[in-house]
């Protein structure tokens, strides 16, 4: 199991020549973003003119201090990570196609390939006698997955597809940032049972998107309501930098010992214009900036706690998922 830097609701496309299954089967999707097309040239125009993030927080900058003049160095800049939670447009990315095998206009795996480099994932819906044509296109790398239409549980089955797949797309999208995170303040992104922490917080709180978070390094989760949880994530090393600043600070013996015995997950940055470390202005009231840890024992032990994000935080307020469709115009692309 694997932790995607980002993840957010975001649209399943279906395409198939029979409005009467189209609306079927967005019902039986629920509250998951649909957009249906009954002709497939319209579905391949919005297809190619959809909302789609491109490029990654990253910079090409110089060091000019030791190092040759033809050296470049890669800056990420972890801050735009959790700003795409203010961004309307996010959940009209497409992430999912569902098309139809058998349409009259062009057969499901030539929309298939017609759409080929884009990044959503492709499932094929078939008729009895297609199985051999949907395993030549999966073995071709033009679908991800093919579910025939006359098996009995084939609705269910297509959303837990779709379901999969939308974490596959986000493993994906985001493979690159992970492995250059990974080798700094955010290791836990490696961490199959923190992953499977992550999982269980979404089912148990009702979380419908994350993002990576700096300063403290965590993850920020959001409910369908836009409001925002902080998932901080210390190892023993963190701890002891904590311990440490806090200690040259003048901290009381009561925090450091709590720092000392790993008996808290402190989140100093609940106060305006603190770095995330002890201050004085925190002082003896260090309580109410701490909360007791929960740890997962991986590669390495992670001690981790939620905390409530403070506006100030947050250059703009989460979009909510659950404002998509109504006041959101979504836009032609995303950076």
């Amino acid at each position: 199991m694997k932790l995607s830097v980002y993840s957010h609701p975001s649209t399943v496309v279906l395409v198939d020549d029979s409005p009467t299954f189209l609306r079927s089967l967005s019902y039986h999707l629920g509250p998951q973003p649909c957009r249906s097309f009954s002709d497939t040239t319209e579905a391949l125009v919005w297809l190619h003119n959809s909302p789609r993030r491109t490029g990654l927080p990253l910079r090409v900058s110089f060091d000019i201090h030791g190092q040759q003049a033809d050296q470049r160095n890669i800056a990420i800049d972890v801050e735009r990570i959790h700003r795409i939670a203010s961004q309307p447009q996010r959940f009209a990315i497409p992430s999912v196609l569902v098309v139809d095998y058998s349409m009259p206009q062009m057969s499901g795996i030539d929309f298939c390939k017609a759409v080929q480099q884009l990044p959503c994932k492709k499932i094929l819906f078939t008729g009895t006698g297609d199985e051999k044509i949907a395993v030549d296109a999966f073995n071709r790398g033009l679908i991800d997955r093919y579910i025939s239409k006359s098996d009995r549980s084939a609705l269910d089955l297509l959303e837990r597809e779709i379901h999969l797949l939308q974490q596959a797309f986000f493993l994906d999208r985001s493979e690159t940032l992970r492995d250059m995170l990974a080798l700094h303040d955010y290791g836990f992104l490696r961490c199959p049972q923190l992953a499977a922490v992550v999982r269980e917080l979404y089912e148990m709180r009702g979380f419908v998107e994350h993002y990576v978070f700096p300063k403290p390094a965590g993850i920020m989760f959001c409910e369908r309501n836009g409001k925002a949880t902080l998932m901080i994530i210390e190892t023993a090393e963190s701890l002891q930098a904590q311990y440490e600043m806090a200690r040259d600070s003048g901290a009381p013996d009561s925090l450091l010992q709590a720092l000392q015995d790993k008996r808290i997950v402190p989140f100093f940055s609940q106060i305006p214009g603190n770095d995330g470390m002890y201050s004085a202005e925190v002082g003896e009231r260090w309580h109410r900036y701490c909360n007791a840890p929960q740890i997962c024992r991986g590669a390495e032990t992670y001690y981790w706690a939620l905390f409530d994000v403070p506006p100030h935080l947050l250059d703009k307020p989460v979009f909510a998922f659950e404002q998509h469709g109504k006041d959101a115009a979504p836009q032609p692309s995303m950076a």
